[in-house]
C-alpha cells in the first residue's frame, strides 16, 4: 500500500502531488494524514474539512489547475489529540508515513528522489488502541453484522484488549447494538442491514468481505489452525460476520493485524434478553440525555480500575440466566462484604495497578511503547502479590479460587522486565533512556562514553572562554549543526581570524556560530556512542515486546481476573455503603421485595438531603400481575422501574437496594415506561408506544418480567381504554408473565373481578387544605381518584383554568353516574383467552394470485394465461 519514489508527473502536477493523489485514492473516504517532516499535512477538501473540525489555520501550497491548493497540518508529536477530535466528529483517517529516510531516497533515486510514503494505518472509531483516543472506563466495540443461509449473526471485537465475541442475532439488530453500544458497525455494502444501523455508526464494506467461506479461512489463518473445530461450532452467518471483522482489521492495519483472543460464542438465552427500548427506559449504562451521569451504571460503579469499570458495564448490559453462575458471583461479593479488611487491602492494591489489557493490546498490535512494557511489569507483579496474599487465606469462595491460577506463571517475565526497565519508562522510545543501568554492560559502556564526551565538551566550553576571554561563549547543539560554538555578534570578529582555531558556520541575528577541530572530535564520539546506545536499547525493546506478545493469552487471562475481582469488591463496597442485601434465587417464577429502592433516584435524593420511600412487592404465580393506579408524580414509574432494576442487578451478580429479595430467574426483561416520537422513522409517540407494546406481547414468556406504564394514553379515550383493557388481559391470560401495569384508566380495576392472578394497588396521596401531598407509598386496592386537578395546580396551571376544569369534571362525573361510565357493558365481555382465534383478515384474491406467480419460471404461454386469469379476477372485483 505505497506510493513509491519518483512517479512520472503529469503536466502541471509535481511528483509530490502525484504521490499524494495515489495515496488519497487508496484512502478513499478517509481524511489523509500525509507525513512531511515533523507534520502531517492535509490538502484539498481534506484540508477544508480538517481545518473546520479542528479549528486550525487553512493555508495554501502551490497550484493545481490554476488554483491554489488548500492545505493544513498538525504536528506529528501531538497528532493523537487531533486524531481524537476528528474521530469524535465522525471522521476516519488514513495515516501515510515516510517509510524511508531522505538519505535512503537519495541512494535509491538520486538527489531529487521523492521519499517513499505508504499508508500504514486506517484510524476509525472502532480500531483505536491509544489511551489518548479512548475512555479508559468504556469498552470500544467494533461490530460486524452478517446474513447467510437464512440466518443473521453479529461479531464484535474490542481492538484495545483483543476481546472477540460472536453470536446469533436472535433478538434483533437494535437489541444487540444497544447491549454492545459499539463505536463502529460494519455491514455489507447496499445490503438489507444498512437500514437497521444508525448512520453515525455505519461503515459499509464490500460484500465479498462477508462471505462465510472466506470468513472460515480467515479465522483458521489467523489462529494457525487447519480446522475450525478447535474454536467452536459456528453458523455460516457467524463466520461471515467474524470474517468481515478480520478483513477490515487487516486493511485498517495495512496488513498488521491486532491481537485477537479466540472468539467466544454467546449462546442464545445465556444472558437476560433486554431490547433497545427497555435499555433506554431503564437507563442502564446511559441516561436519557445520552451521558453516563444519571444512569444505573453511574449509581452502582465503585470500581477503581478501567478494566473493572468496563467489566461492570458488560455485566449490567448482559445479566446472567444461569443460577449457579449468579450464585457464584453473589458468593464472591458476600465474601468481600464480610471481609472488610481484605476488601480494603485488595482495593488499595488494585488502585495502583495499570490497565494491563489495553497495554497488552497495543504491544501485540505493534504499537507498544516502553511505558506499555512497564504497565505489563507492574500489573503482573501486582497480580503476583495479590495471589500470594489471598493464597494464605482460608474459606475463599469458589469463584475467587477459580480466578487465582490466572495470576500464576508470570514470574520469569516480571523478573526480566524489572531488571530491564527503568522504574518509570517513557511513552516515546525515540530518545532512549528506558533500559535500566546494569541490564546490559555494553549499553552501560556506550552511555558512559557518551556521558564522558559530554563532560569533555563542557570542559572545552570552559577552555574556550579562558582562551578567548569571551565569558558569554557557549557550546550548543541542534539537529542541523550538531555541537557548535555560539557567541554574540559583537564578539564574533575575534573568532573570525585565521589563527583563532575556529571555523565560521552560521550567522544569525545577534549570534554567530563556529566549529572547532577538538569540539568536532568530541562531538563525533558523543554522537556515535549515543547512536550505538540507542540502537542497543531499540534491540532490547523489540526483544522485550516479543517476550510479552508470546505470552498474550495468559496475560489477558490475568487482566480479566483482575477486572472480575475489582467488580466484586466494588459491588461489595456499594452494598455496604447503601445497605443492599443479597438476593435469594428461587426456582419458581416469583419476585418478593421488601423495602425495595430505586438506586439512581435514591442517590439523587440523598444528594439533596432527602430520604427515599422504600416499597414492597410480592409477585407469585397466583398473584403475578399488579395493576397500579394513582396520581402523576406519585411514584408509579419509579416503583415500576426500581423492581426491573432489582432483577437486573441480581442477575448481573450484584447485591440489590432492598432489605430482602427473593427472585425467580427472568429470561426477558421488558420496560415500556414513557415514550417519545421517532420522527426520523415516521413514527409518532403513540406509534412508538404500540410498537414497543407489540414486541412485549409477542415475545414475553411465563419467565419474563414486564413493566407497562400508561398503555393507550396516546390516542382517544375509548381507543386507549380498549387497548389497555385488551393488553392487561393478554398479559394475564396468554403471556402469563410477572407484570407491573400502571394506569390512569380506573375502569381497568374491574378486571380484578375477572382475572384471578391480578391484584389492585395504588400509590398513596392526600389532599390537605387544598394542597396535594404525595406519600410515594404503594398500598393495596385501587386509588380513590386520579388527583389530576391537584397535580395541575401543583404544576402552576392558572386558577381560572383549574376552576373551569372542576366545573367540567362535575358534569362528566354526573354523566358517568347515569350511564355507567366508559366501561359500561364491559363486564359482559368474554375473557381474552376465549378469543384466542385472531380476527380473520379480509383477503384479496387478485393480490394473492399475483403474489403466487413466479415470474422468472413462466413460459411465454403460461405468462399469457396468467395475464388473462388476473384480468378475470379484476373484472370480478377480486372474487375468486
Amino acid at each position: 500500500m505505497s506510493a513509491k519514489g519518483q512517479p512520472t508527473a503529469p503536466a502541471g502536477m509535481t511528483p509530490m502531488m502525484v504521490q499524494y493523489h495515489a495515496l488519497k485514492e487508496q484512502a478513499g473516504q478517509c481524511l489523509l494524514f500525509y507525513r512531511m517532516g515533523d507534520f502531517f499535512e492535509m490538502f484539498f477538501d481534506d484540508a477544508r474539512v480538517a481545518a473546520q473540525t479542528l479549528d486550525i489555520a487553512l493555508t495554501t501550497r502551490g497550484e493545481s489547475g490554476g488554483e491554489a491548493i488548500p492545505m493544513c497540518g498538525v504536528p506529528v508529536h501531538s497528532a493523537e489529540s487531533y486524531l481524537a477530535r476528528l474521530i469524535r466528529a465522525g471522521h476516519r483517517v488514513a495515516i501515510a508515513e515516510q517509510v524511508e529516510t531522505p538519505e535512503q531516497a537519495r541512494r535509491r533515486g538520486g538527489s531529487k528522489a521523492l521519499v517513499e510514503r505508504a499508508i500504514v494505518r486506517f484510524v476509525t472509531a472502532g480500531t483505536l488502541t491509544e489511551d489518548a483516543l479512548l475512555d479508559s472506563r468504556v469498552s470500544n466495540w467494533l461490530v460486524a453484522l452478517a446474513e447467510a443461509a437464512g440466518e443473521r449473526a453479529w461479531a464484535a471485537v474490542d481492538v484495545s484488549t483483543g476481546c472477540f465475541e460472536l453470536g446469533p442475532l436472535g433478538d434483533g439488530v437494535a437489541a444487540e447494538l444497544a447491549r454492545l453500544s459499539p463505536a463502529e458497525v460494519l455491514v455489507a455494502e447496499g445490503g438489507p442491514m444498512v437500514a437497521e444501523v444508525p448512520p453515525v455508526l455505519l461503515h459499509e464494506r464490500p460484500r465479498g468481505d462477508f462471505d462465510s467461506g472466506r470468513g472460515a479461512a480467515r479465522l483458521t489463518g489467523l489462529y494457525g489452525l487447519s480446522t475450525l473445530d478447535g474454536l467452536g461450532d459456528f453458523t455460516r452467518a457467524e463466520l461471515a460476520a467474524a470474517g468481515a471483522l478480520v478483513a477490515w482489521l487487516d486493511r485498517a492495519g495495512a496488513g498488521q493485524l491486532p491481537w485477537l483472543q479466540r472468539p467466544r460464542r454467546r449462546q442464545s438465552g445465556e444472558a437476560l434478553l433486554i431490547d433497545a427500548a427497555t435499555r433506554d427506559s431503564l437507563e442502564i449504562t446511559r441516561s436519557a440525555n445520552g451521558g453516563r451521569a444519571g444512569s444505573l451504571l453511574a449509581a452502582v460503579d465503585r470500581t477503581i480500575t478501567g478494566a473493572g469499570a468496563r467489566q461492570l458495564a458488560a455485566d449490567l448490559s448482559a445479566p446472567l440466566t444461569d443460577a449457579s453462575m449468579i450464585n457464584a458471583r453473589h458468593d464472591l461479593v458476600q465474601w468481600a462484604v464480610d471481609q472488610d479488611g481484605q476488601r480494603f487491602a485488595m482495593r488499595e492494591s488494585l488502585a495502583s495497578l495499570p490497565d494491563v489489557g489495553r497495554a497488552l493490546g497495543r504491544i501485540v498490535a505493534g504499537r507498544g511503547s516502553p511505558r506499555d512494557l512497564g504497565a505489563i511489569r507492574d500489573g503482573l507483579d501486582g497480580a503476583r502479590s495479590l495471589r500470594e496474599r489471598l493464597g494464605r487465606l482460608a474459606g475463599l469462595p469458589a469463584l475467587l479460587i477459580a480466578l487465582l491460577p490466572a495470576f500464576d506463571g508470570h514470574g520469569a517475565l516480571v523478573d526480566e522486565l524489572q531488571r530491564a526497565l527503568v522504574p518509570q519508562p517513557p511513552t516515546e522510545s525515540a530518545s532512549g533512556g528506558y533500559i535500566a543501568a546494569g541490564y546490559d554492560a555494553g549499553l552501560d559502556a556506550l552511555r558512559e562514553t557518551a556521558a564522558g564526551g559530554r563532560r569533555a565538551i563542557a570542559a572545552l566550553e570552559a577552555q574556550y572562554r579562558d582562551r578567548t576571554g569571551i565569558a558569554s561563549l557557549k557550546i550548543r547543539h541542534n539537529a542541523v549543526l550538531g555541537y557548535h560554538v555560539e557567541v554574540t555578534a559583537k564578539h564574533a570578529d575575534a573568532l573570525m581570524t585565521a589563527d583563532s582555531g575556529f571555523t565560521h558556520r552560521q550567522t544569525l541575528a545577534g549570534v554567530v556560530r563556529f566549529n572547532a577541530p577538538d569540539l568536532a572530535e568530541e562531538a563525533a564520539r558523543v554522537v556515535q556512542a549515543g547512536a550505538h546506545a540507542l540502537a542497543a536499547e531499540t534491540a532490547h525493546l523489540e526483544t522485550l515486546l516479543a517476550m510479552v506478545a508470546a505470552r498474550a493469552d495468559p496475560i489477558a487471562a490475568t487482566a480479566d481476573a483482575l477486572a472480575r475481582i475489582d467488580v466484586a469488591t466494588a459491588l461489595a463496597e456499594r452494598a455496604v455503603e447503601g445497605g443492599w442485601c443479597r438476593p435469594e434465587i428461587a426456582d419458581e417464577p416469583c419476585l418478593h421485595v421488601s423495602g425495595g429502592r430505586h438506586p439512581v433516584v435514591e442517590a439523587s435524593l440523598a444528594a439533596q438531603g432527602e430520604p427515599f420511600v422504600a416499597n414492597d412487592l410480592a409477585l407469585a404465580p397466583e398473584d403475578r400481575l399488579w395493576l397500579v393506579t394513582g396520581p402523576n408524580m406519585g411514584g408509579k414509574s419509579t416503583f415500576l422501574r426500581q423492581n426491573a432494576l432489582i432483577i437486573l442487578l441480581a442477575q448481573a451478580g450484584s447485591f440489590v437496594p432492598a432489605s430482602r429479595v427473593r427472585l425467580g430467574l427472568v429470561d426477558r426483561l421488558f420496560s415500556r415506561v414513557g415514550a417519545s416520537d421517532n420522527l426520523a422513522r415516521g413514527r409518532s409517540t403513540f406509534m412508538v408506544e404500540m410498537v414497543e407494546t407489540a414486541a412485549i406481547l409477542s415475545q414475553a414468556t411465563e419467565r419474563s418480567f414486564v413493566v407497562l406504564d400508561e398503555v393507550g394514553r396516546g390516542t382517544s379515550t375509548y381507543d386507549g381504554l380498549a387497548l389497555a383493557w385488551a393488553v392487561v388481559e393478554a398479559v394475564h391470560e396468554v403471556n402469563r408473565s410477572r407484570c407491573l401495569f400502571a394506569t390512569h384508566y380506573h375502569e381497568l380495576t374491574r378486571l380484578a373481578e375477572r382475572l384471578d392472578a391480578l391484584s389492585l394497588h395504588h400509590v398513596r396521596a392526600r389532599e390537605w387544605k387544598g394542597d396535594l401531598v404525595l406519600l410515594h407509598e404503594v398500598g393495596e386496592g385501587p386509588a380513590d381518584r386520579s388527583y389530576g386537578l391537584a397535580v395541575a395546580r401543583l404544576a402552576g396551571v392558572p386558577a381560572p383554568v383549574i376552576a373551569r376544569a372542576k366545573e367540567v369534571l362535575k358534569k362528566l362525573e354526573a354523566g358517568k353516574a347515569q350511564t355507567g361510565g366508559l366501561a359500561a357493558g364491559l363486564d359482559d365481555l368474554p375473557l381474552f383467552a376465549s378469543l384466542a382465534e385472531a380476527e380473520p383478515q379480509e383477503t384479496d384474491p387478485l393480490r394473492e394470485a399475483l403474489a403466487a406467480l413466479d415470474a422468472d419460471s413462466l413460459t411465454p404461454r403460461e405468462a399469457l394465461e396468467a395475464i388473462y386469469r388476473l384480468k378475470g379476477l379484476a373484472v370480478d372485483g377480486g372474487r375468486a
